[in-house]
């Protein structure tokens, strides 16, 4: 296999592995929702949140060192196999016993500290899996994630949308999550043990110095993943589930304009990279081309949710509660606004080496949100929490704004929005048409879907020359494709 079907299909596989994680989160979210309601959502959510944290602190940063040192050294694997995994064990069940600590001392009912203490579990399956998914990366086997992770992604949460139709209540839902994962780590140590000998002898030196190594790892891994579930937690305290439910539900409607996001940033990374060899009006191009891009995608999809934002949530939680999330819905959907900008920006900065200009933003923002929630969530509840995660990302988005102006280069910001603005009031006029229209959510999307299509695929069209040039472009491939 050449090199660059290899890296096609490792990056298809991973794509695959993600989509199918994030649908099936959505369809897992939506469906507590819909059958248990927005208590039991809050516990979950909250659950996952502290089992995210701790298992992010107590794993990633090895996953990450693993994989660079195992692409280095493969010679080396049945040792980061056996005694990586020995280490990740023990620092797993260290993860678990201080969430246990944690969710013991705080004031939470018992019921919603018994879900936190059996998700919490998941930790332990979770981290000892990410030393053979570390070994896939590093041999470039990325395809063996995705046939042990898929299937089990699939399988589970239909058995729990079984469960919960049958009235087992959320206790069940994070049991089947613990033993899913458990099956992920037996299925992963199946198929590596089909090209590693390995012996079950431990090496102390080993792991003594790569828990000394990991220790930068595990501070960035941990203050971002703090920033990122912080407000769950905030709200768990002064909120309490069912705030939590609903600032959960409205964060799943987030997830396809994060997913499209982090797909094309990783996608440009690295020709962002190259380009820092190229001059910077190089690395200006591709990092308007990416903001446009973004734009084009999250301007509409905001203009979307003022128009049927409470319809939609209703639509898919199919509960009249989650109603009262409206508003905190329309604030955050404003804050994807500036994502468009500082994603792009925060990996033009890392591939010039100014990392240390987001790990300054990390910090920064995380205390930020942090006083925030604590000023405004007392009040003013769940819309608290979205005003304050707007504020955050309002500054985050100033930071990289004015350190690449600083030190890289300028935005044209006429020359990158004029066609996000064109595409918006297209569908700003669709959708004012469609409330004389129809009152249907489901044509409304259908016809605001298929709108959007022909407008991109127009203007995508004009942007490379017109259909004449398009034209000549499709006969020039079916002629070439005749002569073979």
């Amino acid at each position: 296999m050449s090199k660059r079907s290899k890296l096609v299909g490792n990056s298809f596989a991973l794509l695959v592995n993600r989509l199918t994680q994030s649908i099936t989160t959505f369809v897992l979210v939506a469906s507590i929702a819909r059958i248990l309601g927005p208590y039991e959502l809050g516990q979950y959510m909250l659950a996952f949140s502290y089992y995210f944290v701790f298992m992010s602190i107590a794993s990633q940063g090895f996953k990450t060192l693993f994989t660079r040192e195992l692409a280095r050294n493969p010679n080396e694997t049945p040792l980061y196999l056996v005694s990586g995994s020995l280490l990740q064990l023990f620092f797993s069940i260290i993860g678990y016993a201080v969430l246990a600590i944690v969710v013991f001392v705080l004031p939470y009912s018992p019921d919603t500290s018994t879900v936190c203490y059996l998700m919490g579990l998941t930790i332990i399956p979770f981290s000892l899996s990410n030393i053979t998914e570390a070994i896939f990366q590093a041999q470039e086997k990325m395809h063996l994630i995705a046939i042990s992770t898929v299937p089990v992604y699939i399988l589970r949460v239909l058995l729990i949308i079984w469960g919960m139709n049958l009235k087992y209540d959320i206790n069940f839902v994070c049991a089947l999550l613990v033993i899913s994962e458990t099956l992920i780590l037996l299925i992963e140590w199946g198929l590596v043990s089909r090209f590693v000998k390995y012996k079950f002898q431990f090496d102390w030196n080993f792991m003594w110095k790569s828990t000394k190594d990991v220790g930068t790892f595990v501070v960035i891994e941990g203050i971002s993943v703090l920033k990122d579930r912080m407000q769950v937690l905030i709200l768990s305290l002064l909120g309490g589930e069912i705030v939590v439910g609903l600032y959960g539900a409205v964060g799943q409607l987030m997830q396809p304009f994060q997913i499209i996001s982090y797909s094309l940033i990783i996608g440009l990374f690295p020709s962002m990279s190259k380009a820092v060899n190229l001059g910077r009006v190089q690395q200006q191009k591709l990092a308007e081309r990416a903001v446009e891009i973004l734009l084009i995608v999250v301007l509409p999809f905001i203009i979307s949710i003022f128009f049927i934002g409470q319809d939609l949530l209703i639509l898919l939680y199919k509960n009249g509660n989650f109603a009262q999330a409206t508003l905190a819905l329309n604030i955050i959907a404003i804050g994807l606004l500036t994502s468009a900008f500082s994603r792009p920006l925060s990996y033009v900065l890392v591939a010039n080496g100014f990392e240390r200009i987001n790990l300054i933003e990390v910090l920064t923002t995380t205390v930020l949100v942090a006083l925030l929630s604590i000023l405004l969530v007392p009040k003013y509840q769940l819309n608290g929490a979205a005003t304050s995660v707007l504020i955050t990302q309002i500054v985050t988005c100033g930071i990289y704004i004015y350190n690449v102006y600083k030190r890289l280069f300028y935005l044209k910001l006429w020359h990158t929005t004029r066609r996000p603005i064109l595409v918006s009031f297209l569908m700003l006029t669709v959708f004012l048409g469609l409330q004389n229209f129809s009152q249907n959510i489901l044509v409304n999307i259908l016809i605001a879907t298929l709108a959007y299509i022909v407008i991109t695929s127009i203007l995508g069209i004009y942007a490379i020359g017109g259909f004449s040039v398009v034209w000549e472009k499709l006969s020039h491939k079916l002629h070439s494709i005749k002569q073979r």
